[in-house]
């Protein structure tokens, strides 16, 4: 469904931050020389030459490597794919909204491509000894970074204005719905090992916190690439404003049960690191459990402001049928 920001008209131009706007160019090889085309290009070139360096020279081993590995193949695949609909002029037959998707796409890949530059070095970079295959990844670190800001860029670009009728996913609203589905796979991914949170009813309802947040968010992403937003039952801005008062008032549970039940000795809950027998060697490729529950703590804490920020920017929307 189309919405406004406030006080919005009918714009056809992809503007950037700086106000500027480029007039976009589809089924045509000229869209490639739009200023959105060539860092389309920049995004493709930086991710290729990101996995071409790492395969080159296998270094990829581990759940780490193998997840940056998937992060910049999939990446480059999908913005093929995007390249390739603009310039056939095949956005009428894409089966997603083409008003959302590549937006959408944009933000997540962005995130994707963070992850990626903030693991691969942390997790496995810093543990290669000296020599061709850690000089490759350095690089490949760094042109993940690229693709970042590529990405970052993007969405800055072609997000939603004041004054501009636009896809939900295009407005902050929409972004911060990747962002809480981002947060709270990163979440899932630390909270993957049962004995952190199984000994406790507090702490299982932290994770069904997280489930039922995320299961609500991912389908008002999939509504709008499906352009379903039609089919509830109930007005879909009811939906989101009430998804986003919901997940506020239970984002705020779980801040406070986790840190408690992990933190406080009073509740079986563990205040001090060096007391962690998992923490007390580093280990390749390798996260300690008390260092999962503090990511947990933070990423809680992440999604409840991100949440809340979707609250206040979803009462500024005007929702209209085009």
């Amino acid at each position: 469904m189309p919405v406004t920001v406030t006080r919005t008209t009918i714009t056809t131009t992809t503007s950037s931050s700086s106000g500027l706007s480029y007039p976009t160019i589809v089924g045509s090889p000229r869209a490639l020389t739009q200023p959105l085309g060539l860092l389309r290009l920049l995004q493709l070139l930086s991710t290729c030459v990101a996995f071409s360096l790492v395969a080159s020279v296998g270094a990829w081993t581990g759940a780490m490597g193998n997840w940056s590995m998937f992060t910049w193949c999939f990446c480059f695949a999908v913005t093929l794919i995007i390249l390739i609909v603009e310039l056939g002029g095949l956005q009428a037959r894409f089966p997603l909204s083409w008003r959302n998707f590549p937006i959408t796409y944009a933000c997540y890949a962005a995130l994707f491509c963070l992850s990626a530059s903030i693991i691969y070095p942390t997790t496995y970079v810093q543990f290669m000894s000296h020599g061709r295959s850690r000089d490759h990844a350095i690089a490949a670190t760094t042109f993940s970074c690229i693709a970042c800001v590529a990405y970052a860029t993007e969405v800055a670009w072609t997000r939603a204005r004041p004054g501009e009728i636009t896809g939900y996913m295009a407005t902050v609203p929409g972004l911060l719905k990747v962002l809480e589905t981002f947060v709270a796979c990163v979440i899932f991914a630390f909270i993957s090992s049962p004995y952190l949170y199984q000994h406790q009813p507090a702490l299982e309802w932290c994770v069904a916190v997280y489930s039922i947040c995320f299961i609500l968010a991912a389908v008002a992403i999939l509504l709008n690439l499906g352009d379903c937003t039609n089919m509830l039952p109930f007005p879909f801005p009811s939906f989101l404003s009430g998804l986003a008062l919901l997940s506020v008032l239970l984002y705020a549970t779980a801040l406070v049960l986790w840190p408690l039940y992990q933190f406080d000795e009073k509740y079986g809950g563990q205040p001090r690191r060096y007391r962690d027998v998992s923490c007390g060697s580093q280990h390749t490729y390798y996260v300690c459990s008390w260092d999962r529950r503090l990511a947990v703590a933070i990423l809680t804490a992440i999604n409840l402001l991100a949440y809340v920020a979707d609250l206040v920017y979803s009462a500024r929307l005007v929702f209209v049928r085009v």
